[in-house]
């Protein structure tokens, strides 16, 4: 099979709709390969922060994400490794995905990761989680879901999850942030948020991560 024809479902969307449990889950039912792309920045903003690089400094983040030695676990045990250090947990944290953002709007990050991204296209097929994923770094998968969720529905989902870890957070705090990392995210120059043409719309604001997992199984299958 030439890369080309290799079948990708990307799923983008905001922070918190549910996008990497939900294409974690797909990915594990159609036996298909996974990117997280927003682990990949995370990973990256987590190792500038370590090394104390200035966040505005394109050129030392562009040369960091070059030497990036990232690898994902399976899909049945997710996880991160940044060389042979499990870093799972760091990128969960609110400062490293709000560092994660910041670097993401520099177009010389971008392109430093943008191969990286690409090369888990793999057969048999690929599921892809990010912002981007059907605009810029797949524009020709054949099929595309944008997973949304209103902020409010976000921030009580990330405060869920936190709490759940043991990590102090204030809901509303937590929902400016969403709020304000959505702003950021549609507004950077660089490859803004927003839906792809031909993407699917799903709001899972209501709904179960069953029913959302579904509908987008339901999508492939189309």
């Amino acid at each position: 099979m030439q890369t080309n024809d290799i079948p990708i479902l990307t799923i983008d969307g905001p922070s918190g709709a549910g996008k990497g449990t939900v294409s974690r889950a797909v990915a594990g039912r159609l036996g298909w390969n996974y990117l997280d792309s927003g682990a990949i920045y995370r990973a990256l903003a987590y190792a500038a922060v370590q090394r104390k690089l200035d966040l505005s400094d394109a050129g030392a983040l562009a040369k960091l994400a070059e030497m990036l030695d990232l690898r994902f676990k399976t899909v049945a045990m997710p996880g991160v490794l940044l060389g042979d250090v499990d870093i799972t947990l760091e990128l969960s944290t609110e400062t490293t995905g709000n560092a994660a953002s910041i670097i993401a709007a520099l177009p010389e990050v971008r392109k430093a990761l943008f191969e990286k991204q690409r090369a888990f296209r793999r057969s048999p097929g690929l599921v892809a989680d990010g912002r981007d994923m059907g605009t810029v770094v797949f524009p020709d998968a054949r099929y595309k879901v944008f997973l949304t969720a209103s902020a409010e529905e976000r921030a009580l989902r990330r405060y869920k999850q936190l709490k759940e870890k043991g990590i102090d957070v204030n809901l509303s705090k937590l929902t400016e942030e969403i709020e304000e990392r959505d702003r950021r995210d549609r507004e950077r120059v660089e490859a803004p948020l927003r839906q792809a043409d031909d993407a699917v719309v799903i709001d899972s604001t209501a709904l179960s991560i069953d029913a959302v997992i579904a509908a987008c199984i339901a999508h492939v299958a189309i």
